[in-house]
């Protein structure tokens, strides 16, 4: 994982485009002001105080705040991740879960005994006492290069907690990371439909079959989210 940097958020914005930035045209949605400011937390119902706070810190450094836009915290990421651990996916009632539990090749998947719920308690604590261990401090309590530093030694697999490798428990933050980022506002992240802007995606609009066939033309509409009221 590299450092945090505005070619990172270009390179997001450019890759994940694909059809819906196709379709806008390349246009852009500006971003409004009042949604820059990081957006007031709502208390966790699953993590504790200590788990929300390395999820807080840990998310900012996957997906940063730049002059592309705001990072994870202002998108509500870290609260997305929480209404998602209690949910049939948190609990990994929507996984097979029943052994033989092996190492095995990347191509087969995960094969941890470990529901998301546990894969982030386990992670969080594990991350938290290698980061004490090896800096002093709890990894929130660290600068930003630093906790930038550890996150690309878990996502380079030469770290091992306890119960499993910490490239796996990274891998999973980092996706759900991105999940928040760019999922409906209905699931309590992509906060003012931010992430849909960098994106010039135009979210959960009923049809577009007047704009079929009008290639180079820009789509002149905001996005709009499942439910407008949750956006």
């Amino acid at each position: 994982m590299s450092a945090p940097s505005s070619s990172r958020r270009r390179f997001v914005r450019n890759a994940a485009g694909t059809t819906a930035f196709f379709l806008l045209g390349g246009q852009e949605f500006p971003i409004p002001a009042l949604a820059a400011a990081p957006a007031p937390a709502a208390p966790p119902e699953f993590f504790s105080a200590e788990e929300f706070r390395f999820l807080q810190a840990a998310c900012d450094c996957i997906y940063p705040d730049d002059s592309f836009g705001p990072g994870a915290s202002a998108l509500g990421v870290p609260s997305f991740i929480d209404r998602q651990m209690q949910t049939p996916y948190g609990r990994g009632e929507l996984w097979y879960m029943s052994g033989p539990f092996q190492n095995g090749p990347a191509n087969l998947g995960y094969q941890l005994p470990l529901a998301p719920q546990a894969l982030y308690r386990q992670g969080i604590e594990s991350a938290n006492h290698y980061a004490r261990t090896e800096r002093g401090k709890d990894f929130a309590s660290l600068p930003p290069e630093i906790r930038t530093e550890l996150l690309t030694a878990f996502e380079g697999g030469a770290v091992h907690f306890a119960a499993f490798n910490a490239r796996l428990f990274f891998e999973q933050l980092r996706r759900n990371t991105l999940e928040g980022v760019f999922a409906d506002p209905i699931h309590g992240g992509n906060l003012h439909m931010q992430g849909w802007m960098l994106l010039g995606f135009p979210g959960a609009r009923a049809d577009f079959m007047d704009w079929v066939n009008q290639e180079g033309q820009a789509y002149p509409f905001e996005p709009v989210s499942i439910d407008p009221q949750k956006a």
